[in-house]
């Protein structure tokens, strides 16, 4: 028997009228059952927030970095348990579990750090002009209000930590809406939160249905949003609220590009291995998995022939199982989702190298070349383990390929030439560009986002900081500066 799950309103535990139960996507399991809560409850959250927003937002910044630095610290001792509980409710293999939690400790270590310095303030003499004789100018940066944070299944904890560690780094209270399929990571850092001194209403984790939410998301009181998801969804948001802010982390088909000069025996090994494994790492389950290869024409067939042979050596099976690389997806209408994907493709006339079959939530890691242009493979994000193979004939060519694309989120380029680096840099229409390794590469300080239908504003802590407050400016007048 499961116990039912509390979850968090105000930063203490409470149970609606209500529950849903969460279930395992490897063998259909229960897993956990959860607490909904009740419309007067989440009006009570709200409420909490807006009221004890000014008193946060004047928490000295060692309160605050002392939360975050608890959370980081008490991550890293529950790290097993919190993993597997990552596993049992997402499916992910244990051992990607493990470092997502490393991860997510690592934002609000981050976080802390940031907090300490977070908002000294800048200085800047405005006697340059004579209006300004004897006046100095100091910007600061305020809180915009209370946060409503909106997270996705694919990584429960630390894309949880992304919209959460920020919020208390600079003093704004956040409600935290987990996805559905994965609420029990999140109610586990409630646990931790309740461990630290952070004021009443500074934060709730509030698991409501996805139908429930156009009500949050238009609430006044909430003029933040930060959501991670998919495309279709967070433009709804975008355009259902013009006034507020809004941050989106959306969507992408991410490629990676082998140029003639990454050619050696070594050079390939290496761009194959990186290509399969961040092609099927979370069961491909990640907005900047490797969806598209291309590859320039005099390295095409050697890195294919790698690329096969390392898609074919990557183990599937039970994610509890440290040996495992590839596990199931969330669920079994996702795998048929992307079954009936790439069964399109073939059916077009792409070929299929590896893979193309389903069992239940799982699918096999997949290798297809030559798919045509007009089907949803090609031009969607398939969020499951699937790649394309496509040939290109020299740089330019290559780069091309990756802008013709509705998404924009991160690129790879297998390069040496620093030259060729700062051209990718300079035209490829993404938000990051990964040079010498896959484009699944990201470091959680780093500022993180897309442009096209990838999305709007940035992640990494310091930015998404900066995303939740604006400049506020006084004007010392009289000084002998």
């Amino acid at each position: 028997m499961t116990s039912t799950h509390a979850f968090w309103l105000a930063g203490r535990q409470e149970s609606g009228t209500e529950t849903f139960e969460v279930h395992h996507p490897w063998d259909g399991s229960l897993v956990g059952t959860v607490s909904v809560p009740t419309e007067a409850q989440v009006e009570e959250a709200v409420a909490a927030a807006v009221a004890v927003q000014d008193e946060f937002a004047a928490t000295p910044a060692y309160v605050r970095a002392a939360a975050l630095d608890h959370v980081a610290r008490r991550l890293t001792e529950r790290t097993e348990e919190l993993a597997r509980l990552i596993t049992a409710e997402n499916g992910k293999p244990i051992k990607w579990a493990r470092g997502e939690i490393g991860r997510a400790a690592s934002v609000f270590r981050w976080a802390a750090e940031e907090a300490r310095r977070f908002n000294s303030g800048e200085g800047q003499r405005l006697d340059t002009d004579a209006g300004g004789t004897g006046r100095l100018a100091i910007t600061r940066r305020f809180p915009r209000g209370v946060v409503l944070g909106i997270a996705p299944f694919n990584f429960p904890l630390n894309l949880v930590a992304h919209k959460v560690a920020p919020a208390i780094a600079v003093g704004a209270p956040i409600i935290l809406k987990p996805a559905p399929a994965t609420p029990l990571s999140a109610l586990a850092l409630g646990e931790i939160l309740a461990e630290t001194e952070l004021p009443a209403g500074s934060w709730s984790v509030l698991p409501v249905a996805n139908d429930r939410m156009p009500a949050l998301v238009q609430d006044p009181r909430l003029p933040v949003i930060s959501f991670t998801g998919s495309d279709r969804v967070g433009y709804q948001i975008l355009d259902s609220v013009p006034r507020k802010h809004v941050t989106l982390e959306l969507g992408g088909n991410a490629a990676a590009v082998v140029l003639a000069d990454w050619s050696s025996e070594a050079d390939l090994e290496w761009a194959a291995t990186r290509i399969a494994t961040f092609a099927n790492y979370q069961g491909g389950q990640s907005c900047i998995s490797v969806q598209r290869v291309i590859a320039d024409s005099s390295v095409y067939d050697r890195l294919v022939e790698k690329v096969i042979a390392k898609v074919g050596a990557q183990v599937t099976g039970d994610p509890s199982d440290d040996a495992v690389d590839v596990g199931p997806l969330v669920n079994e209408d996702a795998a048929k989702r992307v079954e009936s994907w790439v069964d399109e493709a073939v059916a077009a006339g792409a070929t299929l190298h590896a893979g193309g079959k389903r069992d239940g939530a799982s699918y096999a890691p997949t290798v297809l070349a030559d798919v045509p242009a007009g089907v949803t493979l090609a031009t969607e994000e398939v969020f499951g383990p699937v790649l394309t193979l496509t040939r290109a004939e020299g740089v330019d060519a290559a780069f091309a390929l990756v802008n013709d694309s509705k998404f924009g989120l991160q690129a790879g380029v297998f390069t040496h030439d620093v030259q060729t680096a700062f051209k990718a840099h300079r035209v490829l229409e993404v938000g990051g560009v990964i040079i010498g390794d896959a484009p699944s590469y990201r470091a959680d300080q780093m500022p993180y986002g897309g442009v096209k239908d990838s999305g709007t504003g940035r992640e990494g802590v310091a930015f998404a900081m900066a995303d939740y407050t604006y400049e506020r400016v006084m004007v010392l007048t009289g000084l002998a500066l």
